[in-house]
């Protein structure tokens, strides 16, 4: 099923950038489960298609302000997946797998063959399983705050108490908690927007309707009953994995663990952020991910850390970087910094 509503594209989008049309949304059903996609089409486009696939609190229009710098390069696509945003409930034995079908699904009700895709951290798992499992689909993908750990390691012991306190009805104190395991503590690093983040966290996840709560905590039962990571073949592709330098949910390490697992892949941090950099430095990261899909150079950014790469006898044979191994061309110095 497809139902089409054309909608304005947001911010600085439609007019400001020749061939790029109003948004578009689109009504989609797969495995009994209707969702929706946002398509902001650019009709003379330098690259391929850019999927941009959130985390667990962003939905299909989270992305809109950043289209500003996206849309003039090629068209933009954003989804609410089932269980997320707007879409259907979607029961927790359901996992990364459906998930990543589900992409595959939109893209061939979209037509679009081959994407650039963007994943922020659960997206990231999203789309790395989407790029294992469908080789020749992505032409280059862009990582941020992914990592290897299985969130059951992670926080899944959290995921109980969690439910509790929504059933006593506590979402304000759970709203603290959750703010403080996103942002980086206050006066611990020099962070960008560092309150006003907390304070958006905060707000974001109080107002949510008990639909949206449901929803929220049986994406987290999801998380710790699936597997996060799986070492599966990734097709040879250009691949950028970023974090924040403070970021303390996916840590600047883990982000490296991540690249030294595919082949080829790249490491960066985003100076002055943590695990919120799409928003604390929202330009700079786009500026990123539009030279990255256009083959334009990502290193020497002010705003970036060098760029790293692992040399192929650096990785063990399960592709766990090995003790001691060092990324190409970045003195210890400057990889054992701070956020690590």
């Amino acid at each position: 099923m497809s139902v089409v509503t054309a909608r304005p594209a947001g911010p600085g989008a439609t007019g400001t950038s020749t061939g790029v049309r109003s948004a578009e949304e689109r009504d989609l059903s797969f495995g009994g489960f209707r969702y929706t996609c946002r398509v902001v089409r650019q009709d003379d486009p330098v690259t391929a298609p850019l999927v941009l696939l959130g985390g667990s609190a962003q939905d299909r229009r989270s992305w809109v302000r950043h289209e500003r710098w996206l849309t003039p390069l090629c068209t933009v696509v954003t989804v609410d997946l089932p269980g997320y945003g707007t879409a259907d409930f979607l029961p927790a034995r359901y996992g990364i797998d459906f998930l990543a079908a589900a992409v595959r699904h939109m893209l061939t009700e979209l037509g679009m063959a081959e994407v650039n895709l963007v994943g922020a951290c659960f997206g990231g798992a999203v789309g790395l399983r989407f790029a294992q499992h469908h080789p020749g689909t992505v032409r280059r993908m862009v990582l941020a705050g992914m990592t290897t750990v299985e969130p059951r390691d992670h926080y899944g012991d959290s995921v109980p108490r969690w439910s509790r306190m929504l059933d006593e009805g506590r979402v304000d104190d759970l709203a603290r908690e959750l703010a403080a395991w996103f942002t980086a503590p206050p006066g611990t690093a020099e962070v960008r927007k560092q309150a006003a983040m907390a304070r958006f966290l905060y707000r974001q996840f109080v107002a949510q309707s008990p639909r949206e709560l449901a929803m929220w905590l049986e994406h987290n039962v999801r998380l710790v009953n699936h597997e996060w990571y799986r070492p599966e073949p990734l097709p040879p592709l250009p691949v950028l994995v970023l974090t924040g330098e403070h970021d303390i949910l996916t840590t600047p390490r883990m982000g490296r663990e991540v690249a030294a697992r595919l082949p080829g892949a790249r490491f960066t941090t985003v100076r002055e952020a943590d695990h919120l950099v799409h928003l604390e430095r929202m330009e700079e990261f786009t500026e990123v991910i539009a030279r990255f899909c256009t083959d334009r150079p990502v290193d020497g950014l002010p705003w970036c850390t060098p760029l790293e790469s692992w040399p192929a006898d650096g990785l063990m044979a399960d592709g766990r970087a090995a003790d001691g191994a060092r990324p190409v061309g970045v003195p210890r110095s400057a990889r054992d910094g701070a956020g690590e």
